[in-house]
């Protein structure tokens, strides 16, 4: 066997960011050669994927940054088995090229899009592999969306202190001014969708299917009632079933008092103008 120097293991470890001993044992087993050793490091990336395939991946880290004055957001999670390996070094500076990726992607929506994105000429399929083979479990990319919006556009941002849930929101204001004037409120409005786990927007966009389901419960649950107040009361449960449930209907969290849709209003009034939720995103890990 070909004797491995002290040098050749420090290259390969700067080159792949594994431990010593794997790196000493890769380039043992190739012959002192990097590339081969660097192959071989990926390839067992790759075989820790396969072999932890059936496993869950309950944890992990929740990130979003906002570019172009506010203008542009992106919103990510990566997923790992255990918390230890979401708080290592390798899968957080991951998670980070992730993020990146999420700019680049040439769609809006859809974790495995990214995996074809490249960030500093490598795709992340590959960063990715390689986080697998210094962490030993099983990591894979969750969700992703990205959120645009125009001069009279607003997007709050939140992600919760744990990393574990976050939140974006697009508000649309009948002026610029009055856009930037509820952004902070469109922020706090994204810590209320972390914390109330809106269903919908409004009543509007709500899926039929499970109105549906909500409105056969409810009619379970009366059906010994008079026939007469039967359809009645069931409207009175679906109606206060989309009050809890849509967004713009909730108690405001910091102010219960009002409801969301209350809160921007009274922001945007104050001012000058008008403003509403247009679209938003809840990201949670497990």
């Amino acid at each position: 066997m070909a004797e491995i120097s002290a040098a050749s293991v420090m290259k390969l470890r700067k080159m792949s960011g594994q431990g010593m001993m794997d790196c000493k044992k890769a380039l043992e087993e190739t012959g002192g050669d990097l590339d081969k050793a660097m192959e071989l490091l990926r390839k067992k990336g790759l075989a820790t994927l396969a072999k932890r395939a059936g496993r869950e991946t309950t944890e992990g880290r929740v990130l979003c940054r906002t570019v172009d004055d506010g203008k542009k957001a992106v919103m990510v999670s990566l997923c790992c088995e255990t918390d230890f390996v979401a708080k290592s070094d390798d899968f957080v500076a991951a998670s980070q090229t992730l993020l990146e990726a999420g700019f680049w992607a040439p769609v809006d929506q859809g974790g495995q899009v990214l995996m074809d994105v490249a960030v500093d000429g490598r795709k992340f399929a590959d960063i990715l592999t390689d986080t697998v083979s210094k962490t030993g479990e099983k990591t894979e990319v969750g969700d992703y969306v990205r959120y645009a919006t125009g001069p009279n556009g607003a997007i709050g941002t939140y992600v919760h202190f744990n990393y574990k849930v976050g939140a974006m929101a697009e508000i649309e204001a009948d002026s610029p001014a009055v856009a930037r004037a509820v952004k902070p409120v469109a922020d706090e409005i994204c810590m209320h969708i972390t914390a109330m786990n809106p269903m919908a927007l409004d009543k509007n966009s709500f899926d039929p299917a499970v109105i549906e389901k909500e409105r056969a419960i409810a009619a379970e649950q009366v059906k010994d009632k008079p026939a007469n107040i039967i359809d009645k009361i069931v409207d009175g449960k679906i109606s206060k079933f989309l009050k809890d449930h849509c967004l713009v209907d909730q108690a405001f969290v910091k102010d219960d008092s009002k409801t969301v849709a209350q809160t921007l209003a009274d922001a945007a009034k104050a001012a000058g103008g008008q403003a509403k939720i247009k679209r938003f995103v809840r990201i949670e890990i497990g």
